[in-house]
């Protein structure tokens, strides 16, 4: 590696030139008048040249076009694809067949990574045959969306996260890894802790993940940041929706919520899936657009 003050050998064997030699070199060539400041302006640090980064794919909440969905699915593949997303995430396949929503990804150069394929009860009765749909798609995670209001208690949470742990392990022999969504309700102080802490400290990291929707965890009075600092690697996907002055959902973009620092903290946090979602768009379809527009000319 090229130390500050020595000489290192190139590949044709010649000695490359010191800074100060370069700094000499370069005066000569705009005049002894230019001094340090100037200089330093338009030559900035290399650290400031290309450091930004950007979103390299971006996924989409399907239930944000649910109502395009059930019209035609074939139509709103299409369309998703055509605005630029490469990732969506299932919330139900409207009465397509895993093959036939695997033929449409791939015919729109669409991935599908995750879906919202699992309600509590479906994982107490129908884990193996959602599995094997996933497996069929393409789905690298399989995440459970809710909690009936019945679980969330102390024991409640207890009690889910010990069977997210056993879906875990069926998860991952068929190759898939199980998570859960949360909303805010998992941030109300139950018996003096969070529900969401009780299923991050129970749950097993090597079975289950957590997609963090980071519209409900603000608006759930928590900061995203502090949950990425304390349980790091534990987030590999996030749902990506706004929030005005107001506490109202809007398009990403459209409000308040401090994107580029969450996303700065992607690596720590451990997201790899980025998904947009709007929980009742006016106009989906324009609300999505919008969104993408958004976040792919978003740097952090």
């Amino acid at each position: 590696m090229h130390t500050p003050h020595g000489h290192e050998p190139t590949q044709d064997g010649r000695q490359d030139t010191t800074r100060r030699e370069f700094l000499h070199d370069v005066g000569s060539m705009v005049g002894a008048s230019v001094i340090a400041a100037p200089f330093a302006a338009c030559f900035p640090a290399p650290a400031a040249i290309g450091s930004a980064d950007r979103l390299s794919r971006i996924g989409v909440q399907l239930y944000t076009v649910r109502q395009a969905m059930q019209q035609s699915v074939e139509g709103t593949l299409e369309q998703v694809a055509g605005i630029g997303y490469k990732e969506v995430e299932f919330a139900g396949f409207f009465g397509r067949s895993a093959l036939q929503i695997r033929a449409l990804l791939d015919a729109n150069g669409l991935t599908a990574p995750s879906s919202h394929s699992a309600d509590l009860n479906s994982i107490r009765t129908r884990l193996p045959a959602i599995l094997e749909d996933a497996a069929t798609v393409g789905h690298r995670y399989v995440i459970c969306a809710s909690l009936p209001r019945s679980e969330q208690t102390t024991d409640g949470f207890k009690r889910v996260a010990a069977e997210f742990n056993k879906a875990g392990e069926e998860a991952a022999k068929a190759g898939i890894t199980f998570g859960y969504h949360n909303h805010d309700f998992e941030f109300r102080s139950v018996d003096g802790t969070i529900g969401y802490d009780i299923l991050l400290t129970e749950c097993d990291p090597r079975l289950v993940t957590m997609q963090m929707d980071l519209f409900w965890t603000a608006k759930g009075g928590r900061d995203p940041l502090a949950y990425f600092a304390k349980y790091p690697g534990r987030f590999t996907s996030v749902h990506v929706k706004d929030m005005d002055g107001s506490g109202a959902m809007v398009d990403v973009g459209a409000g308040q919520m401090p994107f580029a620092k969450y996303f700065a903290q992607s690596a720590q946090a451990g997201i790899k899936h980025y998904f947009v979602e709007h929980d009742n768009p006016g106009d989906a379809m324009n609300s999505i657009g919008a969104s993408y527009r958004y976040l792919a000319a978003l740097e952090f």
